[in-house]
């Protein structure tokens, strides 16, 4: 176990190495300047050059290159053009609200997507199957942008019923424990911030756990029809076992593994695929963060953020990897 965990942390350091310098080279490439983007439109020639040289950009992209990879390797990213702080700090201040929405999203899609799953496959071409396949699809077809859209018309503008953006009323919460909203509302007993704090993500959770939703409904149906067939479903049922049981017991636990590839998989995806939603909602995450520093080609402050969207996927892999081995005492990950 040990030995596959070294091997898998070693070879994540070339990806790390090429996405970084593919994304610095990439920012270099495209057309415009960040100092005439961020300095002041009465700021004079000697200003511009003056924070060119700030921020070193003065310096030749390998130059700059070899400067920023030397400073991450310790998690220095440098600091950011647009708020002249640590990226690494900004990073930790917007990154609870990003984990706690994806969170939220991923547990709305398992609790939802896996039993309508379970029960479509229980009862295949009936109306619940095919009602279920139709949702289904349409909820991996559905367009987050969109779908955020008409739930702020509908439901914040016309009823008047939730919050249409932000992460909390101003003044409502008490000072910060984890940074994890809802969780802090819990361990102060401050239940009024609880309830505000909920009407704030409800929608933007929802949102985000759709695609989810459709895409594990589909899985897991696909993969408990498969399972189903075999010869030791017939046998159970032979030996008087009820449907429940051959269902939910023996069915289910040899179609997991299909189910934890796309939980793991579609988690990754919610933390970087949240930058549409977080946008529609002005909810303060890290995709957020991203599309204000391409909005400022802020340098630094996008190289990373990608490299934490990077390490977050490989660590999200990791997990499933140990949970495929948890779930199936025949698979081994050492040697």
């Amino acid at each position: 176990m040990l030995s596959y965990l070294v091997r898998r942390l070693v070879g994540t350091v070339p990806v790390m190495f090429m996405i970084s310098l593919f994304v610095f080279l990439l920012l270099h490439a495209a057309p415009g300047d960040p100092a005439d983007m961020l300095i002041s439109d009465q700021a004079t020639a000697e200003d511009v050059e003056e924070a060119r040289r700030r921020w070193g950009l003065d310096q030749p992209v390998m130059v700059q290159y070899w400067r920023f990879l030397m400073s991450a390797v310790t998690l220095d990213f440098g600091r950011s053009f647009k708020y002249d702080e640590p990226v690494m700090s900004l990073i930790m201040q917007r990154f609870p609200a990003t984990l706690e929405l994806a969170l939220l999203a991923t547990s709305l899609a398992i609790l939802i997507g896996i039993p309508l799953g379970i029960l479509a496959s229980s009862r295949p071409n009936s109306w619940f199957d095919n009602a279920s396949s139709l949702g289904g699809f349409f909820g991996v077809s559905m367009p987050n942008f969109w779908l955020a859209i008409m739930l702020i018309l509908i439901v914040s503008g016309y009823f008047n019923l939730l919050p249409s953006g932000g992460r909390a009323t101003f003044g409502v919460a008490e000072e910060s424990i984890t940074g994890f909203l809802l969780l802090d509302t819990i361990l102060q007993r401050d239940w009024d911030a609880f309830r505000d704090a909920a009407k704030y993500i409800v929608l933007p959770a929802i949102v985000l756990s759709v695609n989810m939703t459709g895409l594990l409904m589909r899985m897991t149906r696909s993969a408990m029809l498969e399972v189903l067939s075999e010869d030791y479903i017939m046998t159970a049922r032979a030996k008087g076992l009820s449907e429940r049981v051959v269902v939910w017991r023996h069915a289910l636990k040899n179609a997991r593994i299909m189910v934890i590839t796309v939980v793991g998989l579609e988690f990754g995806a919610l933390i970087s695929g949240s930058i549409i939603v977080e946008s529609v909602f002005s909810w303060p995450g890290i995709g957020q963060l991203l599309l204000q520093g391409i909005t400022a080609r802020d340098y630094p402050l996008i190289t990373g953020l990608v490299l934490v969207y990077t390490t977050l996927f490989i660590i999200v892999n990791l997990i499933v990897d140990f949970l495929y081995a948890a779930a199936d005492p025949r698979i081994r990950l050492g040697g």
